[in-house]
């Protein structure tokens, strides 16, 4: 009897001691300090409100040159005033205790130049690109030498017979010789990043007098697409917002170097469901070369420019927001969609996405601007890389549509084309203290 009125106090306890806990997770300052963020991110000079908390929690900063926090007594929030860069903690107190600390991370006041212009793409890959197989009549019937050696579509070919392959040119001569001498070539394949070795004897074709090797090849890529951003600074750029595939293979083509040009849009193919259009364009007539491609990656192309260049209407440098400080609502975007004119239109940031680590998607954006719809039916390709402003802050840059929905495509956050492009913004403060 004693044991049974010992288990039922147990219960009765237990019960109100999940009641009470579930009423303590509803409540709203205890909500607020659990989802509180374990560090904030901003520029000198921006302010942030980082809680809705109601005014039970005290905050002071350990290092009030690098920030500030406001009376939380007088706003519905906590306000985070950065003043230089650096980084200090912002300590929570409730009743006179610290029960949290926040890193603040100031970073220096960083601007871009937005870009919009339209550019022409040439790359160069590193050897020559396996695009296909073709079969050779010969005696033994219909048959691929390459395919027969092992050799895919999509691999580079980087060297024959211990010497460099960088142009289509450099092969035909080691075939030939080959042919002559029945030695078969000693090929080296780039594959996926990994170096394949194999060999290759040619062929010669039924009533023809040269040799094949079975492949099509090709060394160059060419193409159209939007100028993102530039660093004034360093005169580095970045364009496009997402990597460069062979039209062929479908893999992304490895890059030797490249260079960049001018382009003028001569008409634009409307794109509908199913359907994505295109900006159709030429190269500048004079085929002047502004700058060079280095990386080809993910988030777009990059590299440097040796000339200054110009969108003609926002030529000021911006400041960029990161990915937590990008907000659903409306924004803009700059393009061309006749001739070289670059263009401001309106779109919508339908969801943005806070990333800690580079990703491509990080932003859903929805055309909604009357003209440029009319005339492209939404995004096109062409546009990728058009750069996105919101609060006159440079926020990505747009890089896919949706197949079905061409009014709407993804973009991706500019803190990671920055970081792709060599320029670290988050180390900049760093790279301050040590120059002073």
């Amino acid at each position: 009897m004693k044991g049974l009125k010992l288990r039922q106090i147990r219960y009765i306890f237990g019960a109100f001691l999940l009641v009470s806990l579930l009423v303590i997770g509803f409540c709203k300052p205890v909500r607020d300090f659990l989802v509180f963020p374990k560090q904030v991110v901003l520029f000198e000079g921006q302010h942030s409100q980082v809680s809705s908390s109601v005014p039970v929690f005290q905050a002071t900063s350990t290092n009030p040159a690098v920030f500030t926090v406001g009376d939380p007594q007088q706003k519905e929030a906590l306000s985070v005033n950065a003043h230089e860069s650096g980084e200090a903690e912002m300590v929570l107190e409730l009743a006179g205790f610290p029960v949290k600390k926040v890193n603040v991370r100031v970073l220096r006041d960083f601007k871009v130049l937005p870009g919009g212009q339209s550019i022409g793409v040439k790359l160069n890959t590193k050897g020559v690109l396996v695009v296909g197989h073709h079969l050779i009549q010969t005696a033994n019937g219909r048959l691929s030498p390459g395919e027969t050696a092992g050799i895919k579509i999509g691999d580079m070919i980087t060297e024959i017979n211990g010497k460099t392959i960088e142009r289509m040119s450099d092969v035909a001569p080691f075939i030939q010789h080959s042919g002559k001498t029945g030695e078969p070539l000693n090929i080296v394949l780039l594959r996926d990043s990994k170096q394949i070795r194999t060999k290759l004897t040619p062929l010669k074709a039924k009533d023809e007098e040269s040799y094949r090797i079975g492949l099509y090849i090709r060394d160059s890529a060419a193409g159209i697409g939007t100028m993102t951003f530039i660093d004034p600074e360093s005169m580095k750029y970045g364009a496009l917002g997402h990597v460069i595939s062979d039209g062929d293979t479908k893999k992304p083509i490895q890059v030797e170097n490249g260079q960049i040009v001018r382009s003028t849009v001569t008409s634009i193919q409307r794109g509908s469901n199913g359907n994505p259009g295109e900006k159709l364009a030429r190269f500048s007539p004079d085929h002047e070369i502004i700058g060079n491609i280095t990386t080809n990656s993910p988030f777009g192309i990059f590299g440097k420019l040796n000339t200054n260049v110009k969108n003609g209407i926002m030529d000021q440098a911006l400041p960029i927001a990161l990915s937590h400080q990008v907000k659903e609502g409306p924004a803009k975007i700059l393009t061309v969609i006749e001739k070289d004119k670059v263009e401001e239109f309106d779109v919508e940031i339908v969801s943005s996405i806070p990333q800690k680590f580079p990703a491509t998607k990080g932003m859903v954006v929805k055309i909604t601007d009357k003209r440029l719809l009319e005339k492209t039916g939404g995004i096109v390709q062409g546009m990728s890389g058009s750069p996105i402003i919101q609060g006159g802050k440079l926020i990505g840059a747009v890089t896919h549509v949706f197949v079905n929905d061409p009014t709407s495509g993804y973009g991706v956050h500019i803190e990671w084309m920055l970081n792709e492009a060599g320029i670290n913004i988050y180390n900049q403060y760093d790279h301050q203290k040590k120059a002073s």
